[in-house]
């Protein structure tokens, strides 16, 4: 695991819910937040290589939110890594904070897209590892996360049977189930990527170390989704 420093304070993942208390007002989406943290945490903690030093780094991975209800998690997690600062935490949401109700990739430094438009992440993220194929950058992964009512919106399943035949073996998607969608898939989430010719797998999305397998587990010629299962958003 690797921590980092903030004004000579040591971040690590339980500091997480104290740096998301922080941030106060309206518009939190608490549920929405506390779904993605830990998937957030082992992505940044342990997978995707972006620093905060280089955060335009060409070589870099690539992670989108697309997700982009309830960014506290990712907030306190960018502000745990070192790319915010910590003091910017307490004026989430205020009119003059770079920490606004979606992020803005124009405000806060490592965030790739402004997202917040439910059922855009997936089709950008296809766009990001073509145009990274184009270029020759054949190593950068890209990385987006989506919640399970976004599968309600056709654009997302456009990209998903895009990606497929296409082989983008360098996209992976999080798809943080926490029984929000209105629509229910056939066979499950996995399935209706599996379809498409995806790697496909299904985890327990509090366990750390079953969402490290499954972010790190090989899909030569295929693009990757993993289903992050956590409690339901009303329970």
């Amino acid at each position: 695991m690797t921590i980092t420093t903030d004004e000579h304070r040591v971040h690590g993942y339980a500091d997480l819910p104290a740096l998301m208390r922080l941030m106060t007002g309206d518009e939190k989406h608490g549920p929405a937040a506390t779904s993605t943290l830990d998937v957030l945490w082992v992505l940044y903690d342990r997978v995707l290589r972006v620093t905060p030093g280089r955060p335009d780094d060409p070589g870099r991975d690539r992670f989108l939110l697309s997700k982009g209800h309830g960014p506290m998690a990712y907030y306190a997690v960018l502000a745990a890594k070192g790319f915010v600062p910590v003091a910017w935490l307490p004026g989430f949401g205020s009119h003059d904070s770079p920490l606004g109700h979606h992020p803005d990739r124009v405000l806060v430094p490592g965030a790739e897209i402004g997202s917040g438009s439910l059922g855009h992440g997936l089709p950008i993220a296809v766009g990001t590892a073509l145009g990274l194929r184009a270029r020759g950058l054949h190593d950068p992964a890209v990385w987006v996360l989506i919640g399970d009512a976004e599968l309600d919106e056709g654009s997302n399943h456009e990209a998903i049977a895009f990606a497929g035949p296409a082989a983008l073996e360098r996209l992976h998607t999080v798809v943080v189930d926490n029984s929000s969608a209105s629509h229910a898939l056939p066979g499950g989430i996995a399935a209706r990527f599996e379809a498409a010719g995806w790697s496909a797998t299904t985890v327990d999305g509090r366990d750390h170390e079953a969402l490290y397998a499954a972010f790190t587990a090989p899909h030569p010629g295929r693009p990757h989704v993993v289903v992050a299962r956590v409690e339901p958003k009303n329970a």
